[in-house]
């Protein structure tokens, strides 16, 4: 049986293929780096293309499609004084194998190949964003983060949902709870909560694991400040040693994604999420799940709120090491 997921680095053909040049002008896609020029590399953006995990957890399809409608309009910024991109490595992409045997990928198969993906990359000091394919990647960016450093993350997520599911089954809904019983996880939050989406066991979950959260109702009403909230969350997870920022794009109003919601978070709240959060030396990782495009025009809104959400991240993350 071949394997269901493929690895593909990405090339300097690639890249150049989806960077278009301009007269007196430069785009990131001229200075971003491939994997056979990795030297002087801090960032590295990997692309999973894949909705196994989402549809194992009753989610729409099109996660898959995210990457490749972030990465033309990412490519296609402009560099400048605030951010040139030479420090930046494109890793390429994982998907699902086409020529694969197997009807029923199984996620256990896509964590494993996520994990020895990264860690190459991890060993050489570099950031990892990961951009595309269901919640369900979060479990093997931890994993690959705790075995090439030995540490444990906290984690703070921007998410309708708790992500805590039962871990008898591996979908998009429980890297959370698997990453806490595996105590690879030392502190777990979750900002804006929509409490008409979480089952009890979420919840119970979540109170029995002291994990942090917030109610997206109590921002509507003002009882809680989402800034104020941000800054806290940042201040503890400090406190408590590095840790990685999840944004799940089904937190952000009318957001094509794999759980869409009309009421959530605006694009510009998330990007002060991630501004906010990026801008610490114990800041290790990004992952931005769950888009899922299914028409031009989705890909346009995907793709550009990914891309601006990953410059917002690299940018803040430089600042913390001046």
């Amino acid at each position: 049986m071949t394997k269901s997921f493929l690895y593909t680095p990405a090339t300097k053909e690639f890249i150049q293929a989806n960077t278009t040049v301009r007269a007196g002008e430069t785009r990131l896609g001229q200075l971003v780096k491939d994997c056979t020029n990795q030297e002087g590399c801090n960032y590295v953006i990997l692309g999973i293309e894949e909705s196994v995990g989402p549809r194992l957890n009753s989610g729409l399809p099109g996660a898959e499609k995210a990457y490749s409608a972030f990465l033309t309009r990412f490519l296609n910024m402009q560099s400048n004084r605030f951010l040139n991109g030479n420090d930046i490595l494109i890793a390429g992409t994982i998907q699902v194998n086409s020529s694969s045997t197997n009807e029923h990928p199984t996620v256990e198969e896509l964590d494993e190949l996520v994990t020895e993906t990264l860690r190459p990359f991890l060993t050489k000091g570099m950031i990892p964003i990961v951009i595309g394919g269901g919640h369900n990647n979060a479990l093997p960016i931890i994993r690959a983060i705790h075995q090439s450093s030995g540490s444990t993350l906290g984690i703070v997520n921007m998410d309708p949902h708790g992500d805590c599911r039962a871990t008898d089954l591996r979908h998009s809904g429980n890297s959370f709870s698997f990453g806490l019983e595996e105590k690879i996880i030392h502190y777990y939050s979750v900002i804006g909560l929509h409490p008409q989406y979480n089952n009890s066991f979420i919840l119970d979950f979540l109170n029995r694991k002291e994990c942090g959260y917030s109610l997206f109702d109590d921002y509507l009403v003002g009882k809680r400040d989402l800034l104020t909230d941000v800054y806290s969350e940042k201040s503890h997870l400090e406190s408590l040693g590095n840790y990685g920022i999840e944004l799940d794009m089904d937190a952000i109003t009318g957001m094509p994604s794999s759980a869409f919601t009309p009421s959530g978070f605006s694009l510009n709240e998330a990007r002060m999420f991630v501004k906010t959060l990026a801008n610490s030396a114990n800041c290790t990782y990004l992952h931005l799940p769950e888009g899922a495009p299914t028409s031009e025009q989705e890909n346009k809104v995907v793709g550009k709120a990914l891309a601006y959400l990953t410059w917002d991240f690299i940018h803040e993350h430089q600042k913390s090491k001046q």
